[in-house]
């Protein structure tokens, strides 16, 4: 047997270069021969994140269910099945500085950061609400908002009162309204009476409306004013995990578990008689019948949305063509929640193996 001959010179070569003293890009260069001529590429940073890709485990024991950015983007909080919130700084050095662990005695299904104060929602399947003071850490009010496990809550300011008001949704088959802030009642404001389980909640942009989700694979629409169901948006076939308004208010995004996600007209006068903008396929819901909560881009104004799946992967798509942009993996489970920075490309994930992740998602690249 003869050894084998020294490699041939076309073979092709990976060589590093020196790193640009620019903190802001980093050089890649690809090169087919020893003498370092080819391809270089600058790949521009376009967030105030420590790396692309931050990874932000240790905080939890169990699945995380929901996770939200700040109205500022500054922080983030998670909840978990493990009854516990976690809180953690956006930016470097990205620590946990907060861990709610006795606010609930069941696991916390979703959140919402008050839009006027320093409180955080919660609810959880111990059939309560709560409201948290994030700065000191102490509970501010503790409602027995259901008779069922809260499977959602959205909060929207009133328009005129300027009054916080929270939206919970319920296995009991009702839809409540609370006020927030420390001195609301303890009795809801308003009760709907859906007639079976509850899945997801939303405010309308003006608060006047309220979009239901719920077990027979409808979205009720409850005017508030009218205190009764004005209108219902069909086009599942299995039941919506989750529902998201676009900055603007016009549309609204409904992830289900047939894995189609659907993205409704809800302006007053829509061209489509059926109020289906868009059908977007790509993120397997699986067979956990997780409640998979999806999100608008805000950054750019909702030229995109974005669901997690069952394939541990995150997909992004562009709302003006349908077409998938992005199908982003990283985490071990089940992606049950994403989030967009409000003033940044960046996207927030959590997913069933109890860790979040931070990317950034539109790198601009210039040869």
């Amino acid at each position: 047997m003869s050894k084998r001959g020294a490699p041939s010179s076309s073979d092709g070569v990976l060589i590093k270069r020196i790193r640009s003293a620019s903190p802001e890009s980093q050089q890649i260069a690809i090169s087919s021969t020893n003498d370092e001529r080819g391809l270089v590429r600058s790949v521009k940073r376009t967030s105030g994140l420590e790396a692309p890709i931050i990874s932000l485990s240790g905080a939890h024991s169990a699945e995380i269910l929901s996770c939200r950015f700040d109205p500022t983007g500054q922080n983030i909080a998670a909840c978990s099945a493990d009854r516990s919130v976690s809180l953690w700084k956006t930016y470097p050095p990205n620590t946990n500085y907060g861990l709610l662990s006795t606010l609930h005695k069941a696991p916390i299904l979703d959140l919402q950061w008050s839009l006027v104060s320093s409180f955080l929602y919660t609810v959880s399947a111990d059939h309560t609400l709560l409201m948290t003071d994030v700065t000191t850490g102490s509970r501010v009010r503790k409602i027995r908002a259901h008779r069922g496990i809260i499977n959602s809550l959205d909060r929207t300011i009133a328009g005129g009162a300027g009054v916080e008001l929270l939206a919970t949704g319920s296995d009991d088959g009702t839809v409540r309204v609370w006020e927030g802030g420390d001195d609301g009642k303890k009795e809801c404001v308003m009760d709907f009476e859906v007639g079976c389980p509850v899945t997801s909640v939303c405010w309308s942009v003006d608060g006047a409306n309220i979009y239901v989700g719920a077990l027979d694979n409808e979205i009720h629409v409850y005017d508030l004013r009218k205190q009764e169901k004005v209108y219902t948006l069909s086009g599942h076939t299995d039941t919506p995990t989750s529902l998201s308004l676009s900055p603007n208010g016009s549309f609204l995004l409904s992830p289900s578990f047939s894995s189609q996600t659907i993205i409704h007209d809800v302006r007053p006068f829509s061209p489509s008689p059926s109020r289906i903008h868009r059908v977007l396929t790509g993120a397997p819901a699986g067979f956990e019948h997780a409640l998979l909560k999806g999100a608008w881009s805000k950054d750019d104004g909702g030229r995109r949305v974005a669901v997690g799946g069952a394939d541990r992967c995150v997909c992004i798509w562009d709302v003006d063509s349908g077409k998938m942009q992005y199908k982003l993996p990283g985490h071990k489970g089940t992606v049950t929640a994403v989030d967009f920075h409000p003033k940044e490309p960046i996207i927030l994930t959590a997913s069933k193996d109890g860790t979040l992740l931070l990317g950034e998602i539109e790198p601009s690249i210039t040869a």
